[in-house]
């Protein structure tokens, strides 16, 4: 088996999704050993199968138990598919076999809402005291601490944590911010108005016409354009693609790297960001639609409208409108401060830099709000907004906007998401198995003190943290 993984990777990564889906079938029938059977899982993984992945790490648990780093992973599938109970059981085994797994603290912080009689505190803090050699174990013992004292009411010892955490990581980091605020900027200059409303050229046998054309109507034979749902981390992205794909026509393929990635093969080689910018205006865009549209299609889901819920998408709009013109676009906005302090406290495994820096995010978020006005200005009425405020005040009521907007047909049980399947592989994983709550509405208020200095700097740069932009 192991000589396949090279023909598998090499199929995930330029995006033959069937192909690698075949592969990964044939390599999982022949796995036998604990070894095989995590390598075809892990892979599966990268594919956002989860379920065939959880089968997969069932069965070598029932070889190797006492495994942790098995457990641990087995744990993450059973998170991404709501088996919570038994993610929490394995993850108490991996702290008992292996207690400076410190990443496993923080996963079992994330899985519920804990109370002032079952908790990890007690325990978190005795391991602080005694000191952890291990930065970024340190670290994820404070995010962990962090989120329990918030589930049982210690703001104040939860906010001290969280910037401990936060400080901490950010240290370890080699990070400016600067950079990625001069990125968006160069996108709103390169994908212009004029840009936007550019006649395709290209040589493509399928003609930009076809294109055009291709599916506009989201109904049960439409099996071409996406839903792109997209904004800042922690907005209410999940609660959407969880919404939306409880409507029997719709599946989501959660957070997926297939647009940029597609973006960057088509782009070639570049010396820096600006030059990937001003060159992905170049490129072909009926290749971009094929190459993404076969890498999703290719991971074999079935249903007529695929959810693409990978936040970071609202950089490549501009792209998005040229090469899937069809595709639906929803943003979600929330409160700035309930925004940027549910970014701020979570512990990110991979993206999100600027989250752990009140400084840093603040000028992030200035330079999205910036582009996304711009994209709003450049495509207008192609955008649908959604405020989560709104979303979890009067689910129906936005829901139906939501739908309307994809084109698809009323169905009722689009408001019982928390009865929604399918897997989630986000920083919300545990939240969205619970029906709709406004508890997180205004919570930025229990730290408004320590958020200060983030506070002033939005307010400056003329950000609405009052109303928020919504009423």
């Amino acid at each position: 088996m192991p000589q396949r993984l090279p023909d598998i990777d090499r199929a995930i990564a330029e995006g033959h999704s069937a192909r690698a889906r075949d592969l990964l079938a044939k390599a999982a029938g022949a796995a036998r050993d604990v070894v095989s059977l995590q390598q075809v899982a892990e892979r599966y993984i990268q594919l956002g199968l989860f379920g065939a992945a959880d089968a997969l790490y069932r069965k070598a648990l029932a070889l190797a138990p006492d495994d942790a780093g098995l457990l641990y992973n087995a744990a993450t599938a059973a998170i991404a598919l709501g088996s919570m109970a038994d993610a929490e059981a394995w993850l108490e085994k991996v702290i008992a076999l292996k207690p400076g797994d410190y990443d496993a603290y923080y996963n079992r912080a994330t899985l519920r809402r804990w109370t002032a009689d079952d908790n990890h505190i007690h325990a978190m803090e005795a391991l602080l005291k005694a000191g952890i050699p291990d930065r970024k174990g340190a670290v994820q013992l404070f995010y962990a601490l962090a989120k329990e004292y918030e589930d049982i009411g210690e703001t104040e010892q939860s906010f001290g944590h969280l910037v401990r955490g936060a400080n901490l990581r950010a240290s370890m980091m080699r990070y400016d911010v600067g950079q990625d605020v001069e990125t968006m900027a160069k996108i709103a200059k390169v994908f212009d108005a004029d840009c936007i409303a550019q006649p395709l050229h290209t040589s493509s046998t399928k003609s930009a016409e076809s294109l055009h054309n291709s599916c506009t109507d989201f109904g049960q034979n439409c099996t071409h354009q996406p839903v792109f749902i997209v904004g800042l981390p922690r907005t209410g992205t999940t609660l959407v693609d969880r919404i939306l794909s409880s409507h029997t026509s719709v599946a989501s393929l959660g957070e997926i790297s297939d647009l940029a990635t597609s973006i960057v093969r088509l782009v070639g080689p570049v010396q820096n960001r600006m030059e990937l910018v001003e060159k992905s205006a170049e490129i072909n865009f009926i290749s971009l639609s094929e190459q993404y549209g076969g890498s999703t299609r290719g991971r074999g889901f079935d249903a007529p409208v695929l959810i693409d819920k990978t936040p970071a998408n609202f950089l490549y709009l501009g792209l998005i409108a040229k090469a899937m013109p069809g595709a639906r676009i929803i943003h979600l906005r929330r409160h700035p401060l309930d925004a940027c302090f549910a970014i701020y406290k979570t512990l990110f495994r991979m993206g999100y830099p600027y989250s752990y820096r009140l400084d840093q995010l603040a000028d992030y978020y200035i330079a999205y709000d910036r582009l996304m006005a711009h994209w709003h200005a450049v495509m207008p009425g192609k955008i649908l907004d959604l405020q989560y405020e709104k979303l979890v005040t009067d689910p129906a009521g936005e829901s139906r906007r939501l739908l309307s907007h994809c084109g698809l047909d009323w169905q009722d049980g689009v408001l019982a998401f928390h009865e929604n399947a399918s897997p989630s592989a986000t920083a919300s994983a545990a939240q969205v198995r619970r029906p709709v709550y406004t508890s997180s509405i205004g919570r930025w208020r229990d730290h408004a003190q320590g958020l200060a200095p983030l506070v002033g700097r939005l307010e400056a740069a003329g950000i609405d943290v009052k109303q928020g932009g919504f009423s």
